[in-house]
């Protein structure tokens, strides 16, 4: 009896070896589900086995966390792996020491329909392939609104015209405390995007659920006629429910194609293409009455204001001026602002006008046509005429009309006197009275020409504000390739800006002299290019090509003169929102 007893211990212990020899040599995949909705998370355990040495000497230095893993990557690019997780527990069989390890992964589905979890090796052991079928849409069960986390994307036109905003919200919901969050950002290859201010976070109720909800808007103008697709929107991140338990958040959405139309066929060919929901042309300066002197200094600022369009993309505005009224433009202020609805672009030119000769004289309208958004026809922003009678004493006819190149200094007038005055007995009674007239309009003319002098000497570029957050170099570069991505009038300023923090060892007043140092005739070509055409209108079709060819020419000028290049930042901006995360 104690015999057979012995015998069947013994035959039990051979069975329980054996099995633990095969499980070992066996490994294990055990998904949580094999179906589930796009956009959840599917769990996947691994279990594995291998022999573990050791003895006296690494007992105390044997680390499991340096044990081999199993090739999860070949998962990819079906799913995406975003979470790891491992334990062990170590066991006596036949005398050796055999870990026992789990692997556990999150792993996101990249498509629909059945996928296929391929085959794993751990050392000497394969699993089988597993199938898991990926259905669209959300469990017949479960509303969108009901879910971890969800995104929903609108926009507030169907169709654009080329070169016409379009305002992009993303709203992100999710409820539980965020930990971990990265939202991307829209992108396409043919249009230009600009972030509509910061994000709004509030929270807001879907079916009697509580959200947090993140929102953010974008302004994006196709440069291309055709149709206008952007990738995905996606989010991954953390957060932790009521029970404390970590759950993960994924989603991915896409808006729906817009249409994007050319430029109409009615719109003035000869004429910057300007598609905006409002433009107004404005000014200030002139005097309300009708009466201007000879000599007075008038100081015009003409305003043109535009809702839906970049500052960048308005032209300069052209004033004529009668031969009678002398004009000295200065550099026009651009300015971009950016509200809920979209960008806010002001222009701003102050030109002085100095009357020269006597009698009655116009200023020419200004007409800028545009083309409105909202009633989809060409409209015209208007200044109109402005009928001015000069008087003088001592005027005589104006002198030829000239440039802010010509001269430092304005023409002096001769100064005529009237028969009268010339014959009367005052002016040759009185010298007194001769000599300081005479002083006076010397001191005057001296007066005016140390003034034109002063608008004509052009300010050292050294005395340029700076812009506080440009720190370095590098910051510097980056700043010089956003402006030029967005084909910015700054563009040149920004240029001298990062010249002369690359080489502190030379002086620059203008890009001019960055082209004389590098003697790079591609680099100033492809400028002069990219300057020409910002604002007459070639940006609609080659716009794009010259701002490639300019970062690239850049790029290489960059490296060629030895310092290294930065580190790119990653494709999806980090989303920390710090009220919602408590």
């Amino acid at each position: 009896m104690v015999t057979r007893v012995l015998s069947l211990a013994a035959t039990l212990l051979l069975l329980l070896l054996s099995a633990a020899g095969h499980a070992a040599d066996k490994l294990v995949v055990e998904p949580d589900r094999t179906q589930l909705y796009e956009g959840e998370v599917l769990t996947l355990t691994v279990k594995g086995s291998m022999k573990i040495d050791i003895n006296l000497s690494n007992l105390f230095s044997f680390d499991l966390s340096q044990l081999p893993s199993p090739d999860i990557e070949k998962v990819e690019p079906d799913f995406e792996i975003l979470a790891r997780n491992q334990r062990y527990s170590v066991q006596t069989v036949n005398n050796e020491m055999v870990g026992e390890i789990t692997w556990t992964y999150q792993l996101a589905p990249t498509s629909t329909g059945t996928l296929t979890i391929p085959e794993l090796t751990f050392k000497d052991s394969v699993s089988d392939p597993v199938d898991i079928e990926v259905i669209s849409g959300t469990p017949p069960d479960q509303p969108a609104a009901t879910r971890d986390s969800f995104i929903e994307l609108s926009a507030d036109k169907a169709e654009v015209y080329v070169q016409e905003q379009l305002v992009l919200t993303i709203q992100l919901f999710f409820s539980g405390n965020l930990i971990r969050g990265e939202l991307s950002e829209p992108e396409h290859p043919d249009a230009i995007i600009e972030s509509l201010g910061k994000q709004r976070e509030f929270t807001r109720y879907r079916d009697g659920i509580r959200y947090r909800v993140v929102e953010r808007r974008y302004a994006i103008f196709p440069q291309t006629p055709g149709t206008l697709t952007l990738a995905p929107i996606r989010f991954e991140g953390q957060a932790r429910d009521a029970a404390g338990q970590l759950r993960f958040l994924r989603d991915r959405q896409q808006l729906y194609d817009v249409p994007v139309n050319s430029v109409p066929a009615g719109y003035p060919d000869n004429q910057p293409w300007l598609p905006a929901r409002n433009l107004t042309l404005s000014d200030e300066g002139l005097p309300s009455t009708q009466e201007l002197a000879v000599g007075s200094n008038l100081s015009r600022k003409v305003t043109l204001q535009a809702q839906g369009l970049p500052a960048e993309a308005l032209p300069p505005i052209a004033q004529d001026v009668p031969d009678a009224i002398r004009s000295y433009p200065e550099q026009p202020l651009r300015n971009t602002e950016t509200t809920p609805e979209g960008l806010r672009a002001t222009l701003q030119q102050v030109t002085a006008l100095v009357p020269v000769q006597a009698g009655e004289t116009t200023l020419p309208a200004v007409r800028i046509p545009w083309w409105n958004t909202e009633t989809d026809q060409l409209e015209e922003a208007v200044l109109p005429e402005r009928r001015f009678r000069i008087n003088g004493d001592h005027a005589t006819a104006a002198p030829p009309a000239q440039t802010p190149d010509d001269s430092a200094a304005p023409t002096e007038l001769p100064v005529t006197t009237s028969p009268d005055t010339a014959s009367g007995s005052d002016a040759s009674g009185n010298p007194l009275w001769l000599w300081g007239t005479v002083v006076f309009a010397v001191l005057w003319l001296l007066t005016l020409a140390l003034w034109w002098r002063a608008r004509q000497t052009p300010a050292s570029g050294h005395n340029e504000p700076e812009d506080d957050s440009i720190k370095n170099e590098r910051q510097a570069f980056e700043a010089l390739l956003a402006a030029v991505r967005r084909g910015s009038g700054e563009t040149s300023t920004l240029l001298l800006r990062w010249a002369r923090l690359r080489f502190p060892q030379h002086s620059f007043d203008s890009v001019s002299d960055l082209f004389k140092l590098t003697e790079d005739s591609s680099l100033k070509t492809t400028f002069d290019r990219f300057q020409a055409g910002l604002y007459s209108g070639q940006h609609r079709t080659h716009g794009e090509n010259a701002r490639q060819q300019l970062q690239r020419e850049l790029e290489s000028l960059r490296r060629n003169t030895g310092q290294g290049k930065e580190a790119s930042s990653p494709d999806l901006p980090p989303l920390y929102p710090a009220s919602l995360s408590r």
